[in-house]
């Protein structure tokens, strides 16, 4: 386990890729995850080809407070504000009308895939870079995900910018985020258990 001096490092760091639009390679609260300043487009868009992934696909978005959702949702659902403070484990929600956002992040139907992150890592992360993180598996597409970091693939850790450096020895506890949307009337869908 890391001191928080070695973290506090760690963020210093990560942050001069962020900022410069690169690539990075990072534990999230979930598994590790490829990702970068959701506000570059060319950042974005090597995210993609780095996971041979269609780019009609979208990514989603991490943030570090449910107060910076109306910043790039049309219409938060007050239940959606319920759900992220009585989450017990990771939980990513689709909204239907993404704005301020690039297109190559949201949904071709204009959703965006938001999750608010409670990892002290990633939260001080975006909170210091003061704008949203990408996030998306760091596996090859159609390709299992890792758990832990001896499993990424290879060519991944080769594709990114910068590798961060803590949390290597960390084995996920949890799975990938549960994802839920909400329909047209509000009704709570769930997409992925």
């Amino acid at each position: 386990m890391e001191s928080q001096i070695e973290i506090q490092k760690e963020i210093d760091k990560t942050l001069e890729f962020l900022k410069k639009g690169k690539v990075i390679l990072y534990p999230t609260d979930t598994v590790w995850g490829i990702g970068c300043d959701a506000t570059i487009y060319k950042a974005v868009k090597k995210i993609y080809k780095i996971k041979q992934k269609e780019d009609e696909k979208s990514l989603i978005i991490l943030l570090d407070s449910p107060e910076s959702l109306e910043k790039y949702v049309e219409n938060v659902p007050p239940i959606a504000y319920d759900l992220l403070e009585n989450a017990v484990s990771p939980i990513t929600i689709v909204y239907p009308k993404a704005k301020d956002v690039l297109k190559n992040i949201r949904a071709a139907d204009g959703s965006i895939a938001i999750r608010v992150i409670k990892d002290d890592f990633c939260t001080e992360l975006i909170r210091r870079l003061g704008k949203p993180l990408v996030s998306t598996s760091a596996n090859l597409s159609g390709h299992p995900v890792a758990t832990t970091f001896d499993q990424l693939d290879e060519r991944i850790k080769e594709n990114v910018d910068y590798i961060v450096g803590i949390h290597h020895a960390r084995v996920a506890s949890v799975k990938p985020s549960t994802i839920v949307t909400f329909d047209e009337n509000g009704a709570l869908k769930v997409i992925r258990p």
